[in-house]
């Protein structure tokens, strides 16, 4: 009786500690991107991921390598936040970055509808950029809510 208890508790904690580390790698937490850090996904170089940001949200779009890579027609928008050209459909060099300063409604809509139906729904979120979560002069930026970004989850990210 005792070796058949032993070899049911054995076999269990064999099992539980297994699915704890499968949940911990089911999805990796997030983290915060400076604009240096984020440069160095910028698809130059191969076995590297490649990420892009826009609103402040960096995914991974190395899935889309084909349009990402260096040379591909759209390698001008990673390793940065590209949100004015998302928003613009615009490859020029003054667009890319996070400032949406002067953008119309109808690109702001634009910009949303890429950011949630493309973006949000074809690529994994890996950070955000520090921008995003902090002030200019450093301080945390009190509209942030973790809880409203996407793939969110408190256990796996704060």
């Amino acid at each position: 009786m005792f070796y058949w208890r032993s070899v049911l508790i054995y076999a269990l904690l064999n099992v539980c500690s297994s699915n704890d580390s499968k949940i911990k790698n089911a999805s990796k937490p997030v983290r915060l991107f400076t604009d240096e850090e984020l440069q160095r996904y910028d698809g130059s170089e191969d076995g590297q991921p490649i990420y892009m940001a826009i609103k402040g949200v960096v995914f991974d779009v190395t899935t889309g390598k084909e349009f990402y890579k260096k040379g591909a027609p759209y390698n001008a928008l990673v390793g940065k936040d590209s949100t004015r050209a998302v928003a613009k459909m615009s490859l020029d060099p003054a667009d890319l970055t996070h400032d949406t300063t002067g953008l119309t409604e109808s690109q702001l809509q634009s910009l949303e509808k890429i950011f949630t139906g493309t973006y949000k729904t074809k690529y994994p979120v890996v950070g955000y950029t520090s921008r995003r979560l902090l002030n200019e002069d450093g301080s945390p930026n009190k509209d942030f809510k973790p809880e409203d970004q996407p793939q969110f989850s408190i256990k796996d990210e704060f």
